[in-house]
C-alpha cells in the first residue's frame, strides 16, 4: 500500500505524436493530461530536452509537472526519464496515465506500481526507470482478438465510447486533488466508486 506521505510530482500522459493519432484510443493518457492542463489553465510547451510537451502547475496546494512525450509510444521512457532526472523526481512520485485494454470505456483505475501488462509505453518507462510508479489506467475496451489489438488501439473510438472515455477522464481529474494531497486510499476509493 502506498504511503500517505508520498506526493505526486510528475503526471505523464502517454500517446503517439502527430495529428493522425489525435483522438485514438492509444492516446487516452495524453488526452487526460491535455484536459487536466486545460482545466488548470496550464500551457503545455515543447521541451526538446525532455522529448515532449511539458508544464508546471504551482499553487498553495500543489506543485506538479505535466508531461506528454512526443516520442512514439515505445520510446516513452526516453522522455519521462529525461524530465525526472533533470528535476530529481523519484520514480515513486510519478503518475503515468495510459489506455487500458482490460477495462471497458468509462472505467478508470489507479494502480500502485507493477508490470507493464504488454503496454509498450509502460514497458519502455519501466525499462528506463523501473516499475515503481503509479498508473492511471483509462479503459478503452478490447477488440476481442489479440490479432486486432494493434489496429484497434490506433483507431478512433465510436462516439458513445468516446463519451465514456471522456467521462472517465473527468472522474479521474475529480479524484486528483486527493491524490496530489497524498491520500492514495481516498483517491482510489473516489475514482473506483465513480467509474463503476
Amino acid at each position: 500500500m502506498r504511503q500517505s506521505s508520498s506526493k505526486i510530482k510528475l503526471i505523464v500522459g502517454l500517446g503517439n505524436p502527430g495529428s493522425e493519432y489525435r483522438g485514438n484510443r492509444h492516446n487516452a493518457g495524453a488526452d487526460f493530461v491535455t484536459e487536466l492542463a486545460r482545466q488548470l489553465g496550464a500551457s503545455l510547451q515543447p521541451e526538446s530536452k525532455f522529448y515532449g510537451r511539458a508544464s508546471r502547475i504551482q499553487s498553495s496546494t500543489m506543485d506538479v509537472r505535466l508531461l506528454i512525450p512526443t516520442t512514439f509510444m515505445n520510446r516513452s521512457g526516453q522522455s519521462v526519464s529525461a524530465l525526472a532526472k533533470f528535476y530529481k523526481i523519484d520514480t515513486a512520485d510519478i503518475l503515468v496515465a495510459h489506455d487500458e485494454l482490460d477495462f471497458e470505456p468509462g472505467i478508470a483505475r489507479l494502480k500502485d506500481a507493477g508490470g507493464h501488462g504488454g503496454h509498450n509505453g509502460l514497458r519502455d518507462i519501466s525499462k528506463a526507470m523501473g516499475g515503481n510508479y503509479l498508473r492511471l489506467r483509462i479503459g478503452i475496451g478490447h477488440p476481442g482478438s489479440a490479432a486486432q489489438v494493434s489496429n484497434y488501439v490506433l483507431s478512433r473510438p465510436s462516439v458513445s465510447d468516446r463519451q465514456l472515455i471522456d467521462n472517465s477522464i473527468a472522474d479521474a481529474i475529480d479524484a486528483l486533488p486527493l491524490l496530489l494531497d497524498g491520500d492514495w486510499a481516498k483517491a482510489t476509493h473516489k475514482l473506483h466508486t465513480s467509474t463503476g
